[in-house]
């Protein structure tokens, strides 16, 4: 029942997509098999812009914040949606898209964590790299161009703009989950994804936090405690 609903509104997200932004995607995203797909986030658009354009069901990872009423939690956390505590490692959240990707299925994440205000990129949290080290799975990273213009943070009503979706190639960091643990990959892993949307949108790769005049952040900058969540 879930599925055909999903259906339905993956149809409807396209047709207002097509109809209202000019939606285009580039490229695609493998049609089976465990994966995790990371996009920029700039708007609240960003969920059923990037979600009708992959051709099979995806989970996403949200702040927990998001839909507040009781009901609609409970029917969109059937529909696909993975509420995400901020502030704090949510490893319940974590686990939970953890064992989708084990099951192969796709789970979508913002590594970003919250909406940019400005429609720059800002840097990854580390939580991406959490969902890497348990799952060994690739990650697909995505562009989405656009949605800043149509709906910014802060707005209510959106704009008429034309949005894109560009999916990359997948990632594989299965040797680096070898090489590499705890901190120092999820920081790799944060970095690598950021910097392939980046690429994939033609802009400017996100600094990383305290990073100043080409600078290299100190790693217990870039980690902190608050800062594990990827949303």
């Amino acid at each position: 029942m879930t599925a055909a609903v999903y259906g339905f509104l993956w149809i409807v997200s396209r047709v207002v997509g097509w109809v209202c932004f000019r939606y285009k995607a580039i490229g695609g995203v493998p049609r089976t098999g465990g994966i995790l797909i990371a996009a920029n986030h700039a708007s609240f658009l960003d969920i059923p812009l990037l979600g009708c354009g992959i051709r099979r069901r995806v989970w996403f990872l949200g702040r927990h914040d998001l839909f507040p009423i009781p009901l609609l939690n409970q029917v969109l956390q059937m529909l696909g949606w993975i509420p995400l505590r901020v502030g704090r490692l949510d490893r319940v959240a974590f686990e939970k898209a953890a064992r989708h990707i084990k099951a192969g299925r796709a789970v979508a994440i913002f590594p970003e964590g919250t909406r940019s205000a400005t429609g720059k990129l800002r840097p990854g949290k580390p939580g991406i790299g959490v969902i890497v080290n348990q799952t060994r799975c690739p990650v697909v990273p995505a562009y989405i161009k656009g949605t800043h213009e149509a709906l910014p943070v802060g707005a209510f009503w959106p704009r008429f703009r034309r949005v894109t979706v560009t999916y990359g190639e997948p990632l594989d960091f299965s040797g680096d989950v070898k090489r590499l643990e705890g901190k120092a990959l999820y920081q790799h892993v944060s970095r690598t994804v950021m910097a392939k949307i980046a690429a994939l949108g033609d802009v400017a790769p996100p600094k990383d936090h305290g990073e100043r005049s080409g600078e290299q952040p100190h790693l217990s900058s870039t980690l902190a405690p608050e800062s594990c969540n990827a949303e």
